[in-house]
């Protein structure tokens, strides 16, 4: 029998106190690569503050009931949610269980171009196709237009507005602790992480939703009002919190940390061997995005990007552009972008 750590215990539905006050309940995803979306439980007198709320399906509910009977509380307890994101797996439920129990839903406030984009419920992934078409990948785009299913009006119901937008700076007190608001746009360019201070014997936290995560590198720009530049966004956020005291990395997907600086020196050479690799293609002659991304191997298991299942080919290829974007800032590859709409790199002059 093997002694390895299971890489996927910290995803098993059981809360786990984490920090005086704080419980981490992982609640369900339905999808395998993440498994699991960690909410943050911290108490405060007599209501309770959630960090993100989880995607809106019944067994992420029961396991969130679950865990806060197990603690001696319900969900009617639940008075605020600190959202760092918008995408589905950390807001959705919180918006779902305002219209049930009247919690405030507060979200960054970079968040409300993509929110209030949606609401006028643009075509599926429409940002995301265009960008395929700008990377040189026609096809896929072609492939993946019109599979995608509209949101229906039930689930456009748990994208509403936020009670509250947050500001970068911005300060919240819960219980004997005051969190501190951080934009760190990359993932999202409305992304926050929380900065916990130390009180008494209880250590400095970092709630850091998707910003920064232990096992996996997060996906860059995926959002419905995506814009160029989004990797740099991502780098310059990720400096940001090396420059600022180490903390104890709460993510919103993987195991709880102890240092958030190490993770991070970890993503940044991640994204350096990257921009080198990719460097290394475009030095080899004129390319895509697309055809750079199918040069170079994928996912811990080295994968061979057509080997990879469409929505992660959509991703590679994303990303890839989003690498080639921060060379071409760098100076160390030329962009043009051709009468097709495709964007091709090369070096030298």
């Amino acid at each position: 029998m093997s002694d390895a750590p299971d890489r996927h215990a910290w995803s098993r539905p059981e809360p786990e106190q984490v920090a005086p006050g704080v419980l981490r309940v992982p609640l369900p995803l339905p999808f395998d690569a993440l498994r699991a979306v960690n909410v943050y439980v911290l108490a405060e007198d007599s209501r309770l503050t959630l960090v993100d709320g989880g995607w809106t399906l019944t067994t992420a509910r029961d396991v969130l009931d679950g865990a806060l009977t197990g603690s001696g509380a319900a969900v009617g307890d639940i008075g605020r949610f600190l959202v760092t994101h918008m995408h589905r797996d950390h807001y959705t439920q919180a918006v779902a269980l305002r219209r049930e129990t009247g919690a405030e839903v507060v979200l960054g406030a970079g968040e409300r171009d993509s929110l209030e984009l949606m609401a006028g419920r643009p075509a599926p992934m429409a940002a995301q196709l265009a960008g395929l078409r700008v990377a040189g990948a026609p096809a896929l785009a072609d492939e993946i237009d019109g599979t995608i299913p509209a949101p229906t009006d039930e689930e456009m119901a748990d994208y509403a507005l936020p009670d509250r937008w947050l500001d970068d700076g911005e300060r919240v007190v819960v219980g004997g602790r005051t969190l501190t608001a951080l934009e760190t746009p990359g993932h999202t360019r409305g992304h926050l992480v929380f900065e916990a201070d130390g009180t008494g014997d209880a250590e400095p936290l970092l709630f850091a939703g998707d910003h920064v995560l232990p096992h996996i590198t997060p996906s860059i720009g995926f959002e419905p009002d995506a814009r160029p530049g989004a990797l740099q966004r991502f780098l310059t956020s990720l400096a940001r919190l090396r420059e600022r005291p180490d903390r104890r990395l709460l993510p919103a997907h993987g195991p709880v940390a102890p240092s958030v600086h190490a993770r991070i020196d970890e993503l940044l050479d991640h994204h350096d061997a990257r921009l080198a690799e990719i460097e290394r293609h475009v030095v080899a002659g004129d390319a895509t995005a697309a055809e750079v991304a199918r040069a170079m191997t994928w996912t811990r298991r080295q994968s061979k990007l057509d080997d990879l299942e469409g929505f992660h080919k959509v991703l590679a290829i994303l990303e890839t552009d989003a690498h080639l974007e921060v060379l071409a800032a760098q100076g160390r590859v030329a962009r043009v972008v051709g009468d097709d709409g495709v964007a091709r790199q090369h070096v030298g002059g």
